[in-house]
């Protein structure tokens, strides 16, 4: 009786030890299972951790579309609180007084199974055991794509050196940073103008009408240009208000909303990158936008080839992303557990 005991207490504390990574289990992210396609077989992850633009229920309905029309199995992950819910109201800038709250993105592990990362953060503290999992996964030769605030996703530098230098997130690997809002900040929207050189583009394979309400976002001082190496697809014009329709702006030129380029690694690896601007939640109610964003994928793992003109970029179920913006009172945004998004 003795021995007895004696093993199950020990049954009992190896339980107790490897709760802890019990609880990160698949609870605290989404996964959909490809369907029939041209991506069965690879594995997308997306990440929704934005406080802003509504990336948490952005990012489930790319990731439904992908999975059920063109085959993929993707994974959604999410920035969550203490308490293991999706909560878009964390503030990123420590409250008066208090010390800054760290996010966590559960399920980072699975970036390593990747075929393409979708990044959507905004200004994210995460411990550092992260930042190494997703610098790990940027230094691999693996491509990505950078969604709206994605191209400033995190406060603190990452882990990243090559040859010694600094590696930024937001200009060296996406070929520009967030500078500024170019023009009215929830006042304008943006009709996205395809470059007429670049019409032939795989990318731009049945892709027309893009707009979005969102504004068009500034990457490079004025008077310059898309770094090197970085290819413009899109053009972003300001519309003088927030519906279609509207008429362009005339005291503001358009600026690039959509590139790709190649990031280099360490180890002189050439990674596929795209990079939209565009891409909030009601952005995203635009067929033209999504067709961009999904033929974006299919090229950055090298499946051009596949990219159709015809096949559906239709939301799977419904779809109603919340209003942009920081007031949540008044737009509805509260904290909710993974399992409400799917």
């Amino acid at each position: 009786m003795r021995h007895f005991i004696r093993h199950l207490s020990c049954a009992l504390a190896l339980i107790l030890s490897i709760a802890p990574l019990r609880a990160e289990d698949a609870s605290l992210w989404l996964k959909y299972p490809g369907g029939e396609g041209p991506g069965k077989g690879k594995h997308v992850v997306l990440i929704a951790a934005d406080q802003e633009y509504r990336s948490e229920q952005a990012m489930p309905m790319l990731a439904k579309i992908l999975s059920t029309h063109h085959g993929f199995d993707c994974t959604v992950l999410f920035a969550v609180d203490e308490k293991g819910e999706v909560d878009p109201t964390m503030p990123v800038y420590p409250e008066k007084g208090q010390k800054l709250r760290e996010h966590h993105i559960p399920g980072l592990e699975q970036l390593a199974s990747a075929d393409l990362v979708v990044f959507f953060p905004r200004l994210l503290t995460l411990p550092m055991a992260e930042r190494e999992l997703i610098v790990k996964y940027v230094d691999s030769g693996k491509p990505m794509i950078s969604l709206r605030t994605g191209n400033h996703g995190f406060h603190a530098a990452l882990p990243y050196k090559i040859n010694g230098k600094q590696v930024r997130w937001g200009e060296d690997i996406f070929g520009g940073a967030f500078m500024g809002h170019h023009g009215r900040w929830m006042a304008d929207s943006t009709r996205g103008n395809i470059v007429p050189e670049q019409k032939e583009h795989p990318i731009l394979r049945g892709v027309s009408d893009i707009w979005g309400d969102s504004d068009v976002y500034r990457t490079y001082k004025e008077g310059t240009s898309l770094p090197e190496g970085c290819t413009a697809l899109v053009w972003g014009q300001p519309l003088m208000g927030r519906k279609q329709t509207d008429e362009p702006n005339p005291k503001l030129e358009p600026l690039p909303v959509a590139w790709f380029k190649h990031w280099e690694t360490s180890e002189g690896k050439k990674a596929r990158v795209f990079q939209s601007t565009m891409g909030s939640g009601t952005d995203l109610l635009n067929p033209g936008l999504r067709r961009l964003i999904i033929n974006a994928a299919y090229w950055c793992m090298g499946m051009e080839a596949a990219i159709t003109p015809t096949r559906s970029v239709d939301v799977v179920g419904t779809y109603e992303p919340l209003e942009s913006g920081f007031n949540y009172k008044k737009i509805g945004v509260v904290a909710k557990p993974v399992s409400a998004y799917k």
